[in-house]
């Protein structure tokens, strides 16, 4: 009996789309158990501490092969230092003869130097191929506040730099009262245009937050107005010049008048001074 055959035998079955879509899985389970593990693997690199570590290596090894070639600090150059203590610096920029150049951190250092109080601004740099640089600009200092018994020195813009070693300072001229450090540096360009007057002045006295007494170095007081400051030191130095009036056994000087200059004479003085601004007139 002939066996009959059905045409579809041996045939291929179609693929189903899970069939199509397995290989793709797989590989895609596969490429995320990889990132998976690559992700533990570099998160405990750099939490074990094996990241900083390899590169501190990396660097000292950078940093020992550019001294070999001659990248070595051989010197440390210092401008516009005067009062900035020299221990500070040295500990700030903490670097040696021979150590590799590039080691030193220019930015930090310059941070750090900033802070320090007579600094008003500051640069640093590496120069190659052998030198660390550091440019200063300090504060000047401009007189020194008298507050509850303590001294404090100023700068330039009325501000406090320190309350040490004030002893190099003592030929500036003492400021008093509350308001005295903001207005000191006009007081300040007013004296230095009348030299004779500025080197007697001992104390200034803000009075009132309106106006300044001057007290000189013996004990004599100027009574200052409270505007045209420049005006009144013109006239007091030219009584100064022309009449020996600071000399004179005296007590004070009040210039707060425009009109005249009234002169209070030591007790038993025998002359009375009343000095006019007048033309011609005489004290």
């Amino acid at each position: 009996m002939a066996t009959y055959k059905s045409k579809f035998t041996g045939n291929k079955r179609r693929k189903g789309p899970l069939s199509v879509l397995m290989p793709w899985l797989k590989r895609f389970g596969i490429a995320l158990a990889i990132a998976g593990l690559s992700f533990w693997a570099g998160s405990w690199f750099f939490l074990s501490g094996s990241a900083t570590r390899t590169g501190d290596w990396l660097a000292a090894q950078v940093h020992e092969g550019t001294s070999e070639a001659g990248f070595s600090v051989q010197n440390i150059m210092v401008e516009g230092r005067v009062y900035t203590n020299p221990e500070i610096l040295k500990a700030i920029i903490a670097t040696e003869k021979g150590d590799p150049l590039f080691a030193f951190d220019p930015v930090a250092a310059q941070e750090q130097i900033k802070r320090i109080n007579w600094i008003r601004d500051a640069h640093v740099e590496r120069r190659l191929p052998d030198t660390i640089y550091v440019g200063l600009t300090e504060k000047k200092p401009l007189a020194l506040w008298q507050e509850g018994g303590t001294l404090e020195l100023l700068d330039e813009k009325g501000k406090p730099i320190t309350r040490e070693n004030l002893g190099r300072f003592k030929n500036l001229v003492i400021v008093m009262g509350e308001g005295a450090p903001e207005r000191a540096p006009e007081l300040v360009k007013n004296l230095e245009a009348e030299p004779q007057i500025m080197s007697r002045v001992k104390a200034a006295k803000w009075i009132g937050g309106r106006r300044w007494d001057l007290v000189f170095r013996d004990d004599i007081t100027a009574k200052l107005p409270e505007g045209e400051t420049g005006l009144a030191l013109r006239k007091l130095a030219e009584a100064v010049e022309k009449e020996g009036l600071l000399e004179k056994d005296i007590l004070s000087v009040d210039l707060r008048e425009e009109s005249r200059m009234i002169v209070e004479p030591a007790p038993g003085a025998a002359q009375d001074y009343q000095a006019s601004t007048k033309a011609g007139s005489n004290i």
